[in-house]
């Protein structure tokens, strides 16, 4: 464990040495599922780590997910009370979102994902703003938003940037599950490995991004992002605002409400 450098009552970030950060999700109990609060903090803690000024105290970021799930997604709780608000408050929600994801695939060092379990919905959207996923051999990723009337709106621009058009549209379109072997062939997930070697991994893994000069390694960053751009502010909007109208539409209210009830939809 290491040095504590920012605590909300669901994430926190820890300092390890050689300018390493963990961003930790801590709600295990639900698998990690993110709300409008976990949302605010994690993007606090993003802003928080990108004003670090001293470089050699900021080189790498890793995120992981306390318990055996790294992400499920939005809470399919919140979810269902979101779909009951206006569809200008759905937009706003949408916005917050779309802004957490931005400032995490804009994050001026290498990030690294941590994927153990699961990454579903938005917890894919986040290893997509990544610039390396390490996954355990059992994990799980989808984007299931499709089969419950919704759409994987905000975060479909960083997952068509991460694997292209062709690779995306299946999963995209379908929810497909996929495997870690899947993961990897879609270029989802850059290297596999056993649970019982999951640390060590990973710590090799921070090791080689250490090799690089630390100013080396953002001008480096800041050239990815300018050689593949992130959404920019007409695409941002328009995926929030089409999020904030199919939410609040009949086919995502059937759709919640038969997850709740365990019923098949009618499609």
């Amino acid at each position: 464990m290491g040095e504590l450098f920012y605590s909300g009552r669901h994430i926190r970030v820890e300092s390890f040495p050689n300018g390493v950060k963990k961003l930790i999700f801590s709600r295990p109990d639900i698998r990690n599922a993110f709300h409008a609060e976990m949302i605010s903090e994690i993007t606090t803690a993003l802003n928080n780590l990108t004003t670090i000024s001293d470089i050699l105290n900021m080189r790498l970021l890793i995120l992981e997910g306390e318990g055996k799930v790294f992400s499920a997604g939005a809470d399919l709780n919140y979810m269902k009370e979101q779909s009951k608000n206006t569809q200008e408050q759905n937009l706003q929600d949408a916005r917050h979102l779309g802004n957490m994801f931005f400032q995490l695939a804009s994050f001026p060092t290498p990030v690294v994902c941590a994927v153990k379990g699961a990454a579903i919905g938005g917890g894919l959207g986040l290893t997509t703003c990544a610039d390396f996923v390490l996954c355990e051999e059992n994990t799980i990723f989808c984007t299931s938003e499709v089969l419950l009337g919704l759409i994987p709106a905000v975060i479909s621009p960083y997952i068509i940037r991460k694997v292209g058009l062709a690779q995306a549209s299946f999963f995209m379109l379908s929810g497909s599950k996929m495997n870690a072997q899947d993961a990897f062939n879609f270029k989802l997930a850059n290297r596999i490995t056993t649970e019982s070697n999951f640390n060590t991994e990973l710590d090799n893994v921070a090791k080689q991004f250490l090799c690089a000069g630390p100013y080396a390694a953002r001008k480096t960053k800041e050239l990815i992002l300018n050689c593949a751009p992130l959404p920019q502010p007409a695409l941002f909007e328009y995926c929030a605002a089409q999020i904030a109208a199919v939410r609040s539409g009949e086919e995502a209210q059937q759709g919640l409400n038969s997850f709740f009830s365990k019923k098949e939809v009618s499609w």
